[in-house]
């Protein structure tokens, strides 16, 4: 029996049509899949599918839908949770000053009558923080997810707060249908694999879960059918049984992808050295750094993988001062100042960081604004001079921004968009245009891809590759996905425990990975 079906939906935003006459059935308990590029529509349909309000203020959307067999157009969120409709979107919905317990509970708070409430009623009622933090606890425990429920989320990494995310919806008493927008995006291929068991049980518990991923291997794990839009209609209904990932790739995209490779430079330990780290420590929360040595060869691509938690994404960000550092790093013969990011830009290095929206991005500024903005105030570029008064070139900037978005296929209106509007993968991108606008020789890329699909993905590989070989940047890659590391790296460091584990080869065995990954040093030749 099928919970959810979608008739012939269909969206517009002023002239242009984004949906085109959608039809989708979901059956009672099934692991559902649901891929497409950005801005194939799948946001559009998860905005509808849970009643934003983005979608009412722009005049609403034609078709039908029925949930449980009776209609379903719900009018807000508060609605579609209501009628068991749970979403976990790709950006985060968390407050960071709260506890995890009271980001779970949110607006479902636990109470308890007090002596007021028992004369005036029950809004009077004092919270049940006791009961707040065992309902937290039931829930992360579901994911088998050691986190205490005290504890405060600013500052947690991000794969931590999609866990969180996900414990929220887990918790609620009437879920029926789960979508999750992107949910392993963040994720390790490890803390992956576990995610994926837990929506298995999920399913099997009687909760449908509609499961949006650009990793397409997941599908095929996981999911009984998948839908797949392009351009705002569905190009294919099927079982997973019957098609492989090779044949959804071609599908979402309408052509055949290739995956990027690229012959690796030739391994010379007498390289210059670009970059000298010597016992660097970095406090950042979950992803703490104890003393990496690490030298980094000029005009190379060096890869950090490692599991979640084990450090790799503080190195980056100890390198440009974004959380407490100690130890030595040295660029052209000069020791930095980890505690002055900006003197980090203005010596010829630009960090894109993992967190696109939190560090990356001014949200309600124009997109062409947001790629020039940097160089604008650490370079002088797109400026012009008006007798004494310093002003921004908005033309330099326009021409500027149009070329960008061409050369990286930004999806959008203009480069007047705002770049809060866009999708997470095109504001990805936004954030690639914006490091590469500065010309550093030295760029630091954490997490490039996460959110975006797989032909913009080769896209944004693409661009970096190119970018190390045409004007020698040196490029050091931090990426959850090893198989994204070995595609175009020079060499790989795996960071375990804070320090460094091994440096490998992208040739290397799974193997040999794999035991780095888990710590067994000796049993890694890591020449």
């Amino acid at each position: 029996m099928d919970l959810l079906t979608v008739d012939k939906v269909s969206k517009s935003y002023a002239d242009v049509q984004v949906l085109k006459e959608i039809d989708m059935a979901i059956e009672e308990g099934e692991i559902h899949g649901l891929i497409g590029e950005n801005g194939a529509g799948k946001s559009t349909l998860m905005n509808i599918l849970f009643g934003m309000p983005v979608i009412h203020q722009t005049g609403g959307f034609q078709g039908s839908m029925t949930l449980g067999g009776e209609e379903y157009k719900p009018k807000s969120p508060q609605e579609a949770m209501e009628r068991g409709v749970g979403m976990v979107h790709q950006e985060f919905m968390l407050i960071p000053g709260f506890s995890i317990a009271e980001n779970i509970k949110l607006n479902r708070e636990n109470t308890k009558p007090t002596v007021s409430s028992k004369i005036l009623g029950k809004k009077l009622e004092a919270l049940d923080i006791a009961g707040m933090q065992n309902d937290a606890k039931i829930a992360l425990d579901k994911l088998n997810l050691e986190l205490d429920e005290k504890q405060k989320v600013k500052g947690l990494p991000v794969g931590y707060m999609q866990f969180i995310e996900i414990a929220r919806e887990i918790d609620k008493k009437n879920l029926k249908l789960l979508i999750l927008d992107e949910p392993t995006a963040v994720l390790t291929e490890s803390e992956a694999g576990r995610f994926l068991e837990v929506i298995k049980r999920l399913s099997e518990m009687g909760i449908t879960i509609l499961f949006i991923t650009h990793r397409l291997d997941e599908i095929k794990a996981v999911c009984k059918h998948i839908t797949v839009l392009r351009d705002g209609q569905v190009v294919q209904r099927a079982s997973t049984d019957e098609v492989s990932v090779g044949d959804m790739a071609k599908a979402m995209v309408g052509r055949d992808v290739k995956i990027i490779t690229g012959d690796t430079k030739e391994d010379d330990e007498n390289a210059e050295i670009a970059l000298s780290i010597k016992n660097l420590k970095v406090d950042m929360p979950g992803e703490n750094v104890r003393g990496l040595s690490l030298d980094i060869r000029k005009g190379e691509i060096l890869g950090l993988g490692g599991l979640a938690g084990q450090g790799k994404i503080g190195v980056a960000n100890g390198i440009m001062g974004l959380y407490p550092s100690t130890g030595m790093v040295e660029k052209d013969g000069v020791v930095l100042d980890l505690s002055k990011p900006r003197d980090m830009l203005q010596k010829g290095m630009a960090f894109l960081s993992e967190d696109r929206k939190g560090v990356g991005l001014l949200l309600d500024s124009p997109i062409d604004y947001n790629i020039a903005i940097s160089s604008a105030e650490l370079k002088n570029k797109f400026i012009k001079y008006v007798g004494p008064l310093k002003l921004l070139d908005k033309k330099a900037v326009e021409e500027h921004g149009k070329k960008m978005i061409e050369d990286l296929d930004i999806r959008c209106s203009s480069g007047r968009q705002l770049a809060g509007s866009l999708s997470g993968g095109n504001q990805q991108k936004v954030c690639i245009a914006k490091a590469l606008t500065l010309e550093p020789d030295i760029l630091l890329v954490s997490e490039p891809t996460r959110g975006i699909d797989i032909g913009a993905k080769n896209l944004v590989l693409s661009t970096l590759k190119k970018l190390n070989e045409e004007k020698g940047v040196t490029i050091i890659m931090t990426s959850s996905e090893l198989a994204e590391l070995r595609q175009i790296s020079d060499r790989i460091a795996i960071i375990t425990d804070g320090k460094l584990q091994a440096i490998l080869k992208p040739e290397d065995s799974d193997e040999k990975f794999g035991l780095a990954m888990a710590g067994n040093l000796k049993e890694v030749d890591s020449e």
